[in-house]
């Protein structure tokens, strides 16, 4: 993802929120596997 813009970076949609959330660098390994935008929204999942 080196030297792209900030408005062409993939995005996805917070499983909890339902608000969209942008690729960060820490999650470059596990991008696919990201389901919340942050630790707020991870701890507030709901067990189904």
């Amino acid at each position: 993802m080196k030297g792209v813009k900030k408005q062409h970076l993939p995005s996805k949609i917070c499983i909890v929120c339902e608000r969209p959330f942008s690729w960060r660098k820490k999650w470059e390994k596990v991008w696919e596997e990201v389901k919340y935008c942050s630790d707020r929204c991870r701890t507030k999942k709901t067990t189904t």
